[in-house]
C-alpha cells in the first residue's frame, strides 16, 4: 500500500530524479502502466536479457565470448541487449585501448544480484522440463482430440 508520501511514477518523472525530485519518495508499481520498472523488466526478463545475464554470472566474457555462450542470438540482438541492460545500470561494458580493441561486458553489484534470481528460475524451469513436456503432450493430445 502507497503511503502518503509516496506516489505512483510517470517515466517524465523518474527522469527528473536529477532534477531535485526524491526518488526515495516514489512507488514504483510494474502493474502501472506508465511505471519505468517496466521497460527494465522486459530488458531482463526478455529472452536474450536472461540468457546474457545468465551467461555474465559465470564471469567477464568479451563480445564474441558472449555471442558463443548464448547460442542463437544475433551480433545485432546481443548488441541491443548489451545496451539495454548497461543503461539499465545491471551491465558494465570496459573497453581497452588495446590493438585490436578489447571490450568486456561484467555484471554490476545490481546486475549481479538480478543474476542470481533469474538463475533461480533458469533452474526451476530446468528442473520441471519433464512436468513442462508431459503437460504439453497431454494439452495437445485434448486439443486434438477435438
Amino acid at each position: 500500500m502507497e503511503s502518503a508520501a509516496q506516489t505512483a511514477v510517470t517515466p517524465a518523472q523518474a527522469s527528473a530524479g536529477a532534477d531535485g525530485l526524491n526518488l526515495d519518495d516514489l512507488a514504483f508499481d510494474v502493474f502501472a502502466r506508465n511505471c519505468p520498472s517496466r521497460g527494465t523488466l522486459e530488458h531482463v526478463t526478455g529472452r536474450w536479457g536472461v540468457l546474457t545475464m545468465g551467461a555474465l554470472h559465470e564471469g567477464s566474457l568479451r563480445f564474441n565470448e558472449l555471442r558463443r555462450r548464448v547460442d542463437g542470438v544475433s551480433e545485432k540482438m546481443l548488441s541491443q541487449t548489451l545496451h539495454a541492460l548497461e543503461r539499465d545500470g545491471l551491465v558494465h561494458r570496459e573497453a581497452q585501448a588495446t590493438n585490436p580493441p578489447r571490450v568486456d561486458y561484467t555484471l554490476t553489484p545490481l546486475g549481479r544480484e538480478v543474476s542470481e534470481r533469474l538463475l533461480s528460475l533458469i533452474t526451476c524451469v530446468e528442473d520441471r522440463m519433464e512436468d513442462v513436456l508431459r503437460a504439453r503432450e497431454r494439452y495437445d493430445e485434448t486439443r486434438g482430440a477435438r
